[in-house]
């Protein structure tokens, strides 16, 4: 049995190790091609430029493997609970092209924790009605994050780095809160383990700058995802229990007089016609 487990935990390493291989090559071949471009961002330390996105590739790998009960787990519900795919995606502005200056769309993928029931007229429920108790606990344990391990091992994303928004979000941000695309969108960040969703927009942006601007660096990582687990099974900062779905930036900046109706209508346009350009 020892055996067995000792072969187990070598063929996961080895494949993990593999895959940050790659990644380190792959990120050596990005800096080489847009070392010299008017937009690229040079890493701030040994850390940023050469260990994180491979660790990050080690680490989502060996997670993706051991987790794969779990993974199996949720498809299988996912697909029962949702009457159908299980899979949640959709497309969230990521590191700015170095070239451009624009943000590149990626798609960020999920386990389902709102169904697709509609109305007699063919439209989508409210999402408080679409929410059931499975997607509620999706949400409340945030497996539904796990889906974001193949966005990572893909290069899309980090592990710890600013929450990947919306694009309809991305819009309404000043020149200064789009810094924050300067790097890979994280799967938590300095924002979720200061307050996550309880946090106002303003602040919960000016984290995400706070992370990238005082230096990307190992303590700083392992300091935000230990804090990240323990309000995790805590539930610290988790709203959805009680609303579906947190309101859009936009909304948010409507409601509060910061954008009159003309620049939001304006800005949603721009949001569409940046997802269908797929930007960088």
């Amino acid at each position: 049995m020892v055996r067995v487990l000792l072969k187990i935990t070598a063929f996961i390493i080895a494949l993990a190790v593999l895959m940050s291989v790659f990644a380190f090559i792959g990120e050596r071949i990005y800096e080489i091609k847009y070392k010299d471009a008017a937009f690229f961002r040079k890493p701030t330390g040994i850390y940023e430029r050469f260990v994180k996105r491979p660790l990050d590739c080690f680490m989502a790998c060996c997670a993706a493997i051991i987790l794969s009960p779990v993974l199996l787990y949720l498809i299988i519900a996912g697909a029962v609970h949702m009457k159908g795919n299980p899979f949640f995606t959709q497309e969230r502005p990521g590191r700015i092209d170095p070239c451009s200056g624009r943000e590149r769309v990626f798609r960020l993928i999920k386990f389902r924790s709102m169904t697709n029931e509609k109305d007699a007229d063919g439209n989508l429920l409210p999402d408080d009605q679409r929410l059931h108790q499975y997607g509620k606990c999706l949400r409340a344990s945030s497996l539904d994050e796990l889906g974001e391990l193949l966005n990572i091992i893909k290069g899309d994303m980090a592990v710890v780095g600013p929450r990947p928004q919306l694009v309809r979000d991305m819009v309404f941000m000043t020149a200064d809160q789009r810094k924050r695309h300067q790097v890979r969108q994280g799967l938590t960040g300095l924002a979720q383990c200061n307050g996550r969703n309880g946090l106002s927009w303003e602040n919960k942006l000016q984290y995400d700058i706070d992370y990238i601007e005082h230096g990307i660096t190992f303590a700083e990582d392992i300091r935000i995802i230990f804090k990240t687990v323990g309000k995790a099974f805590k539930k610290e900062g988790i709203t959805q229990d009680n609303m579906a779905t947190a309101a859009d930036y936009g909304d948010y900046l409507l409601s509060e007089d910061k954008v009159n109706r003309e620049e939001y209508d304006r800005k949603q346009r721009e949001a569409k016609e940046y997802i269908m350009n797929k930007a960088g």
